[in-house]
């Protein structure tokens, strides 16, 4: 188990501006270069690894440093994989700790939309040390809740908190009762090996999703044997 913290002090100014479409001679501009100023300097970005071995596989389920797992598609991902690196990756509490005024919508949303970036560089931070510590070639990551439900269920993320340790206290991340985490802007996962260009979105049928990064795949739904949210029985 591993722990990666803090950034490499790049931001990216313009592409943030673009995302919240802040015109760059505004006085929204100024308000926004404030708050991304305040963002750098506390700014502690987290992620946090294990490694893991898969023990046992059956039908729907497999056994990953002697935690239980069911899911057809993590099953099948993990067909010819061993090895695998279950993570969390993370903002910061110290992002997460900065509140507004319950009115102020806009700087609400413009921190959550940091906040978001800073996630964004730990999880990049952390896929690329593990792809040269490990010298892996091709990866994928699947996470608990993502896709279409049925995929791997979002009460999962309790078994692969465990695979860690204590998260909240190594890193920050809690969970709720609903299998969220806080800070809200945090991911969990387990990185693969793969030979196959597979992410969650392929099997997802949320059209509008604003995160997605790949169409959804009818042909992969039907090789993973999925219908209807449920998996299908042999």
């Amino acid at each position: 188990m591993e722990i990666l913290s803090g950034f490499d002090g790049i931001v990216d100014r313009k592409t943030l501006m673009e995302q919240l479409k802040i015109p760059d001679d505004s006085n929204d501009a100024m308000e926004f270069d404030k708050l991304l100023e305040l963002a750098v300097k506390i700014a502690n970005p987290k992620a946090i690894y294990t490694e893991g071995f898969v023990e046992a596989k059956t039908e729907d389920e497999l056994i990953i440093n002697g935690v239980k797992f069911k899911s057809r598609v993590l099953r099948k991902n993990f067909n010819k994989v061993e090895k695998v690196f279950p993570f969390i990756a993370t903002c910061g509490t110290e992002l997460d700790q900065v509140k507004f005024d319950k009115n102020d919508f806009l700087r609400d949303y413009w921190w959550d939309t940091i906040k978001g970036y800073f996630l964004m560089k730990a999880r990049k931070n952390l896929l690329s040390f593990l792809e040269k510590r490990f010298f892996l070639r091709k990866t994928a990551v699947m996470s608990p809740g993502t896709g279409n439900y049925g995929i791997w269920h979002i009460e999962q993320q309790k078994e692969l908190f465990s695979l860690i340790g204590d998260v909240e206290k190594l890193v920050g991340v809690k969970l709720t009762d609903s299998y969220l985490m806080i800070p809200n802007k945090s991911v969990s996962g387990i990185l693969f090996s793969t030979e196959h260009d597979f992410n969650s979105c392929k099997v997802c049928r949320r059209e509008n999703c604003p995160t997605r990064k790949s169409p959804f795949d009818g042909n992969l739904w039907k090789n993973l044997e999925i219908e209807s949210g449920t998996m299908i029985k042999k």
